[in-house]
């Protein structure tokens, strides 16, 4: 018995210790959790003004096509492309050889009409005396009241004509109708033109037009009189200032939009139509808004969240979003200004996570960030 007893004690001695072990190593792995490495910063309260980004294209104030107003064979061409037009200046000569000698027929024809109307006045004068005094039958006082009445209708129908042909020989010169520049030349010396043959196309590059599309949800904030900046690829950190002029009165009805219309002074003759732009409509003044680091941002489809660490936990917060000024974007719901964000390594993290947060540069240094053209003070 005592034999039997002392070796079951040795057996339970040799069990202990491996029964021990599994529940030591357990609890370490209990004790042991996952620390993320992140990096810090808080969001600010910034003075901005709230905007709506566009693009659109810009165009001339008015675009002229100048035509032929009669038949003719193009003399002379005093312009060019690019030529700074003044109204008035005298752009193009068309033959006016057949033009002067219609007009000398017309004057011609004009003088022999008042002279034969002349003529059947006096003879008018004498039958009407004659008639008075009854030395005249009434049908031939009235021929010559005829005769009279159809001398001064000639009259006045080559005083007409004469009219018609002055006016066909002044076309044969093209003036410029208001100040302007040459856009397009589309006829040479030589040229036969029709009426109506375009001649010179003329644009007005001070101020331009400028036409964007605003989505439907931004409508109620658009009105004439907006500040509008203006930025173009070929005059890189430069803006160009205008204001709408015109907000359309209807939608369309393919993209849901509305088309608005801004002028943009052009004095220095810097821009160009055709330049693709990039519009910033500005739609109310300076507010305070809170922004974020759009590195802080994560989207899940519709879903936009971000990290915010309170102790050494991470928690999520789902954002709603503003505008996009710069590498900042500016959060509407879920978030207060002062409040620590992760800006990277957030995508290791979930709900309840521990970090080890480390502060950005931008709050190490507490230097303010390069501002957006959009920030004022």
């Amino acid at each position: 018995m005592n034999r039997r007893t002392l070796s079951r004690a040795g057996l339970w001695l040799l069990l202990i210790p491996a029964l021990i072990l599994p529940v030591f190593g357990c609890k370490k792995k209990v004790v042991e959790e996952k620390v993320v490495n992140v990096v810090t910063q808080a969001a600010e309260s910034r003075r901005l003004r709230p905007f709506i980004e566009s693009t659109g294209t810009l165009n001339p104030n008015e675009e002229i096509i100048i035509g032929a107003e009669i038949d003719g064979i193009v003399k002379s061409v005093k312009v060019d492309e690019g030529t700074i037009i003044k109204k008035g200046m005298l752009l193009a000569t068309l033959d006016d050889t057949e033009y002067v000698h219609e007009a000398i027929r017309a004057k011609a024809a004009l003088k022999q009409t008042e002279a034969s109307l002349a003529n059947t006045k006096m003879e008018f004068s004498r039958k009407d005396a004659l008639f008075k005094e009854q030395l005249v039958t009434r049908q031939q006082y009235d021929d010559v009241f005829t005769r009279l009445t159809l001398a001064e209708s000639e009259v006045d129908r080559a005083k007409a004509a004469l009219v018609i042909a002055n006016q066909k020989l002044a076309k044969t010169r093209v003036y410029a109708p208001t100040a302007s520049r040459v856009k397009e030349k589309k006829v040479a010396v030589g040229d036969f033109v029709k009426n109506g043959t375009q001649m010179v196309i003329l644009i007005q590059p001070d101020p331009l037009k400028l036409r964007f599309s605003v989505p439907e949800r931004d409508i109620g904030k658009i009105k004439v009189g907006q500040d509008v900046n203006v930025r173009v690829d070929a005059y890189a950190g430069r803006e160009f200032i205008g204001k709408v002029s015109i907000v359309f009165p209807s939608l369309e009805e393919k993209t849901r939009s509305l088309t608005v219309e801004a002028l943009i002074p052009n004095t220095q003759d810097a821009l160009k139509p055709g330049l693709f732009a990039k519009v910033l409509l500005y739609t109310g003044d300076l507010q305070e808004m809170v922004v974020v680091p759009v590195t802080a941002l994560l989207y899940e489809g519709e879903k936009i969240r971000l990290f915010v660490i309170e102790g050494n936990t991470a928690k999520e917060r789902p954002v709603k979003l503003g505008n996009k000024y710069g590498e900042f974007m500016e959060i509407t719901q879920g978030l207060k200004a002062g409040e620590i964000v992760v800006v990277a390594g957030q995508q290791s993290l979930s709900e309840g996570a521990k970090v080890a947060a480390q502060k950005s540069q931008r709050d190490e240094n507490n230097k303010p960030a390069a501002k957006d053209s959009r920030e004022q003070k």
